[in-house]
């Protein structure tokens, strides 16, 4: 059988037509071609166009779409898979978009055509917001995909979820459980992926957090950044940074709720930046720049919220703690927070509280890393 491609040009159209026959056939090889004026098509053709119809074989070429050479696919899963000035350069490209749509300039539109699908296992406000408005605000479109709409892993396999959803979208960003939910969409997906959240890590979440820090301090190496509660995927990611860009961190936290080891003999042996792992808050926070604190009780940790009470009593970031801190320092929290549990309603509302700059900084963040796995 012949194979026919199609090329447009100017001004008139010529349509050549093969036959093939088999090779058994007495009858040779026809061509014909045959020309007509432009003015002979209907409207909707009124452009310059030729097509040439010639006879190809069924074999493909590497001239075939199929065999072109495609670049390397971009995902976002750990801070720590990026060097530091790529990380940099990230967050120097949040601050400039954030400015452009603070202006109420809308002529960047950087995703126009583009679709972004959203995979809620696990439901927040903050990750859906952020990430399908600022999609939106930089021209493209967002698919929430909320826990019953997918089941992935249950209902339908996560390599089946990437390949499907990969044909259909540009990028995808996945709020998952099991970190290696992520990785498996990683593995089989054929866009970018971004994690957007797992038990293990939460990247985007430190980007907003180091956009605000710089935004606030004016730098980010050399800070003293002091984490006070859980051992949790917020400390990892933050580990996974201090692996990156140098910096000072703590996590201060209860004997038995530390984060995990290798995680944090990763951190130190990058050699980067100064990491402490400490059971006495007061002491880790004095001369902090930022004090940063995280609920107690994760989701999917609920059941445990009493028990953990009584553990991190005297992990609570009061007045005092603040104080102790010095006058400087700047209170961070990743939200949403339980007032009253793992900080303060007088220190959420301080002045020198950023929690709602930092909270509107996982957008600009988010669009910024979106940009770099697009390529834009």
């Amino acid at each position: 059988m012949a194979l026919v491609s199609f090329n447009f040009s100017v001004p008139s159209v010529t349509i050549s037509i093969s036959s093939a026959f088999s090779p058994s056939s007495s009858v040779l090889r026809r061509r014909q071609c045959v020309r007509y004026p432009r003015t002979s098509f209907p409207s909707p053709l009124q452009f310059p166009l030729k097509i040439s119809c010639a006879a190809a074989s069924a074999v493909s070429t590497d001239s075939s779409p199929l065999a072109a050479k495609t670049e390397v696919k971009k995902d976002f899963l750990h801070i720590n898979d990026f060097d530091k000035d790529t990380i940099l350069n990230m967050l120097d490209r949040a601050i400039e978009v954030k400015a452009l749509i603070k202006s109420g300039d809308r002529t960047f539109q950087p995703f126009k055509g583009k679709t972004l699908a959203m995979i809620f296992a696990k439901p927040s406000m903050r990750t859906r917001v952020s990430f399908e408005t600022g999609f939106s605000l930089l021209g493209g479109h967002a698919i929430y995909l909320g826990p019953d709409d997918i089941q992935m892993g249950k209902r339908e396999e996560t390599r089946d979820v990437a390949r499907v959803l990969s044909r259909y979208n540009d990028i995808i960003m996945a709020r998952v459980f099991a970190h290696q939910d992520i990785l498996d969409l990683a593995k089989y997906s054929t866009v970018p992926v971004v994690n957007g959240l797992t038990d293990y890590n939460h990247p985007c979440q430190i980007m907003a957090d180091a956009l605000t820090i710089i935004e606030h301090i004016g730098r980010l190496e050399g800070t003293k950044v002091v984490y006070v509660g859980d051992g949790n995927n917020i400390v990892h990611s933050w580990l996974l940074l201090a692996a990156v860009v140098p910096f000072h961190f703590i996590c201060a936290c209860p004997k038995g709720f530390e984060p995990d080891e290798k995680t944090v003999e990763k951190a130190r042996q990058a050699g980067i930046s100064k990491i402490e792992i400490t059971n006495d808050p007061k002491e880790a926070v004095r001369g902090a720049d930022v004090v940063y604190s995280d609920v107690w009780a994760s989701m999917g940790q609920k059941e445990e919220a009493a028990y953990r009470r009584q553990v991190f009593k005297g992990f609570q970031v009061d007045r005092t703690l603040m104080e102790i801190a010095g006058s400087n320092a700047y209170f961070m929290h990743c939200l949403p927070a339980e007032r009253g549990v793992e900080v303060t309603d007088e220190v959420i509302e301080a002045p020198n509280s950023i929690v709602f700059p930092q909270a509107e900084n996982r957008l600009h963040a988010q669009n910024a890393i979106m940009l770099y796995v697009l390529g834009k």
